[in-house]
């Protein structure tokens, strides 16, 4: 079992009990999935970007990832309906847990200039978005060995009801959000 699933299960969840003064353990906000998304405009060109990029977040997450389809054709970015345009992977359970100690312990502090996370991008209903503009923070990634820089999304889906809640939440599992 990974660090930070003990600690939300021995820490986290108490402290989230008493703050909001929940009735029941199953108000306790946790979190849900980490959905990894990188989007390719140049792999309508090339059919190959879409294959290394798949390979750079499977090394990345631990876990296989998916392409991406054109929901609509849009002429003026000769886009067609269908055509593979991004890539994305799911982790849930243990991946998820160790995805997000490596990001907040060794991906994030490499960051150039890095002061903290941004604390306002919650979405109103709990779940919390992050963008990265390249992917060489990850100690996986050799430098040698991509054929251009991509910036990717990362969005960690919970299951509280609030902003506040999800802060706390992910601030307690060491989420290092900037201060204000």
């Amino acid at each position: 079992m990974s660090r930070l699933k003990d600690l939300y299960k021995n820490e986290v969840a108490s402290q989230l009990m008493n703050k909001f003064n929940y009735k029941s353990t199953m108000q306790i906000p946790k979190l849900d999935k980490i959905v990894v998304n990188v989007g390719c405009g140049d792999a309508k060109d090339n059919t190959k970007v879409i294959d290394n990029v798949i390979d750079e977040i499977t090394q990345i997450t631990g876990q296989k990832a998916v392409p991406t389809y054109a929901k609509k054709s849009v002429a003026n970015f000769k886009l067609r309906e269908g055509m593979k345009i991004g890539v994305k992977v799911t982790l849930r359970g243990e991946t998820m847990y160790e995805f997000m100690d490596r990001l907040f312990n060794f991906g994030l502090p490499r960051v150039r200039d890095f002061k903290g996370i941004n604390p306002n991008a919650f979405d109103g209903r709990g779940n919390y978005s992050l963008g990265l503009k390249e992917q060489l923070i990850f100690p996986e990634i050799e430098y040698d060995k991509i054929d251009k820089i991509r910036g990717m999304d990362i969005v960690f889906v919970t299951t509280a009801q609030t902003d506040e809640e999800a802060k706390e939440l992910l601030t307690l599992m060491g989420a290092p959000f900037a201060k204000q």
